[in-house]
């Protein structure tokens, strides 16, 4: 599978890149907004994680554009950033993102799992359900609903600590 991570901080880009590596992903890496955009015009991607806050151009802008165009608008996006008001969350969503990740919530590690599993939920949506002989489908899973299925994982402010 492969992957565009666009991230500004260079310590954490190396660090996500690196764990997403070693789990068997194939993954480009890129500081700038610009970067990612072109990277996204001239490389098949099945998933990006993009963060919010960016030198150039911010990531809902980046998600909009992928969502617009014909070409990369199935693409999985995970927004990874620090930004855990609701409004944002919402409007990440209302863009298309399929899932939101509060950045100081996960370790590395986890960051993959989370990307693996929102994958799979991407791919069992797309996937047609199995029918038994009499044309039922097999698994009682509904439709799937317009709502995402990820949420984000409430946080302190950066900086704030409750203990």
């Amino acid at each position: 599978m492969k992957v565009l991570l666009v991230e500004d901080e260079e310590f954490i880009r190396d660090l996500f890149k690196r764990q997403l590596d070693l789990s068997g992903f194939t993954t480009d890496a890129f500081g700038t907004g610009q970067d990612g955009l072109a990277a996204i015009s001239k490389n098949a991607y099945d998933l990006v994680l993009l963060d919010i806050m960016l030198p150039d151009i911010n990531g809902l802008q980046i998600l909009q554009t992928i969502r617009q165009n014909s070409a990369t608008k199935n693409i999985v996006v995970v927004l990874l950033t620090n930004l855990g008001q609701d409004a944002v969350i919402k409007q990440g969503f209302e863009l298309g993102a399929d899932g939101y990740l509060v950045k100081a919530a996960y370790t590395p590690d986890q960051i993959v799992q989370e990307v693996k599993n929102i994958v799979a939920k991407k791919q069992s949506q797309h996937t047609p359900q199995a029918a038994n002989t009499q044309g039922q489908p097999v698994s009682d899973m509904q439709q799937p609903s317009q709502e995402p299925q990820t949420q984000a994982i409430p946080t302190a402010e950066p900086g704030n600590t409750t203990s």
